[in-house]
């Protein structure tokens, strides 16, 4: 038997061995990655979600054996490899068997998420921002408000109302500018009624508005996330494939220390960092237009030097966005500070993933 052929039994055989935890095939889980055959001797290496589980060396062991029956004069060896986040998001949904019919017929360029770690900073603002440049270059834009319990997207775009469901799955709503955009307060009877929700139901959520969402064709996604680490965070970086995400701070040490937990975190799950944008920098008097540092000298270059990662530049404090926002109007905001923040966030995802870019 030539090593083509060999190489295909040994990746057939592979696909077939069962994952411990799902019961699904290796194959099926997208795990089998490549196959080398020299002399007799087989190196196969497994793509895995996480490298520190209990059940790897069971997973090697059964892989080995499934190649050895082959031919037990083989000489085999299993290597693994991490996924990558996008990877791992969809071994996620292959191994919960969750994919929806309506997902399968999205078509989604890049995810974008936006981060902050900290309350306060300003990260709704700097997404809502982030989707419209994109939409200003006449790109297909959606925008996730994935933060369930404290969602304020719909109040800065003036879109109110309920989403609507059809065969299709829910439509998003849409902005005046054309941008998709999926919130929890579009789903509730009233905009001012808490969502009192444990965990597990928040992240349910959020992965319907992944799956359950008939977001069509899209060149970007921009996701709102909520502050923290926990689970509503935790389940987009499982469950959704981001292209990068975009770390926003204001200038105090306090809110430098909680995104660089953000950093960590997502590193930890292999998504790509972008880079850092501080937030509510300085303001500007409206007498003798002198920036004013309100919160203290700037940290966003040495933050983002201390992570190692691109410093996307610093945004003011703006009665007349607080104002459009507050209007529902933020769509007409003409801040000219955020054009080239929008480049840089488009040439850094060039950067991490040239294949998956729109062209401009």
């Amino acid at each position: 038997m030539d090593n083509a052929n060999l190489a295909e039994r040994v990746r057939q055989a592979l696909s077939e061995v069962k994952h411990p935890e799902t019961g699904r095939g290796l194959g099926e889980l997208g795990m089998v990655r490549e196959v080398k055959i020299d002399d007799g001797r087989v190196e196969a290496t497994l793509a895995v979600p996480f490298q520190d589980v209990p059940y790897l060396d069971q997973l090697k062991d059964e892989a080995r054996e499934a190649v050895r029956r082959l031919d037990e004069k083989l000489e085999v060896q299993i290597r693994t490899t991490p996924m990558s986040q996008k990877e791992r998001a969809a071994f996620m949904s292959r191994a919960e068997g969750r994919q929806a019919p309506t997902e399968a017929m999205n078509r989604v360029g890049q995810v974008v998420a936006v981060a902050s770690g900290k309350g306060g900073v300003g990260k709704s603002a700097v997404a809502a921002q982030l989707a419209i440049a994109l939409r200003s270059r006449g790109l297909s834009v959606g925008l996730l408000d994935a933060d369930i319990t404290g969602p304020s997207i719909p109040k800065m775009f003036g879109i109110s109302g309920q989403l609507h469901a059809t065969p299709l799955g829910i439509v998003p709503a849409r902005t005046k500018l054309g941008i998709s955009v999926v919130s929890m307060n579009l789903l509730l009877s009233d905009e001012g009624e808490a969502v009192v929700w444990r965990g597990p139901l928040i992240s349910s959520a959020i992965k319907q508005f992944w799956t359950d969402v008939f977001w069509g064709k899209l060149d970007y996604l921009v996701l709102d996330l909520p502050p923290g680490t926990s689970d509503a965070t935790l389940t987009v970086m499982q469950s959704i494939p981001l292209g990068g995400v975009v770390l926003v701070t204001s200038p105090q040490d306090l809110a430098g220390m909680v995104v660089r937990k953000s950093a960590r975190m997502a590193r930890l799950m292999g998504a790509p960092l972008l880079g850092v944008i501080e937030n509510m920098s300085y303001a500007v008097c409206p007498d003798c237009h002198r920036r004013i540092e309100v919160f203290g000298p700037s940290q966003g270059a040495n933050l983002a030097a201390r992570l190692n990662l691109p410093f996307l530049g610093r945004l003011p404090i703006d009665p007349e966005l607080a104002r459009l926002a507050d209007a529902g109007q933020i769509e007409s905001y003409r801040g000219e500070a955020f054009a080239p923040i929008a480049d840089q966030v488009l040439s850094e995802l060039a950067r991490v993933t040239p294949e998956k870019v729109p062209a401009n």
